[in-house]
């Protein structure tokens, strides 16, 4: 990795960090000068526009859940399984860390429009490996005939990931994955499947709190 492009991911983090249980992304350029103790003509030469910024937080997000869903590829076998807990895994990033929800402002064909070709191709790519990831692992599960399955979870999961970050829901809720899951389900056309039940979720939950307790 070149110094460019390390500086380039510093500059994501540090974005990041600042955009943590914010609603709105009211982020710009001048902003990460302080933030950051990079020159502004360095952060200007990296992020050419706003646009860019935007983006390139975006594809920090999306390199992410591709990462977590080669994860959860090889963790389970059950593509059902496999898809409930990536998004349960989703939700539970953005209230435990506070994350900004970039669902709130990409995909945006205005602000792809107005951002460098450098980006825009960069995020369409990832964008296309996280959408056929979902696709596959839908597939695999089982296609319903008669609806537009993906498009109805993704506009599900959109608003599930946007409405829960207002509400200020706790990402250690139980009940709240159990929902979650039931809602995924019912939107695929399984409705004949069962849906983890309160006590698997309450045992991931621990799980994920005994990995912290290591790791710290």
């Amino acid at each position: 990795m070149t110094s460019w492009e390390k500086r380039g991911n510093y500059l994501i983090e540090v974005s990041q960090r600042c955009l943590k249980g914010h609603k709105t992304f009211d982020l710009c350029r001048s902003h990460l000068v302080e933030a950051s103790q990079i020159s502004k003509g360095t952060i200007y030469n990296h992020f050419t526009s706003e646009a860019d910024l935007i983006i390139a937080v975006a594809c920090a997000d999306y390199r992410t859940w591709l990462m977590q869903a080669e994860q959860d590829t090889v963790q389970y076998r059950d593509p059902y399984l496999r898809f409930i807990f990536h998004h349960c895994q989703r939700l539970y990033r953005i209230l435990s860390e506070q994350a900004f929800v970039i669902a709130r402002v990409v995909p945006n064909e205005t602000v792809l429009a107005q951002a460098s070709d450098y980006y825009r191709e960069r995020f369409d790519r990832l964008l296309e490996q996280y959408k056929q990831w979902n696709a596959q692992t839908l597939m695999e599960i089982g296609e319903i005939s008669g609806f537009n399955r993906g498009e109805l979870l993704c506009d599900y999961l959109r608003g599930a990931m946007i409405n829960s970050d207002d509400a200020q829901k706790h990402y250690n809720d139980a009940e709240m994955y159990y929902q979650h899951s039931f809602a995924m389900t019912q939107l695929m056309g399984h409705s004949q499947k069962r849906p983890p039940n309160i006590k698997v979720f309450l045992q991931w939950l621990q799980d994920k709190e005994d990995s912290k307790a290591l790791t710290a």
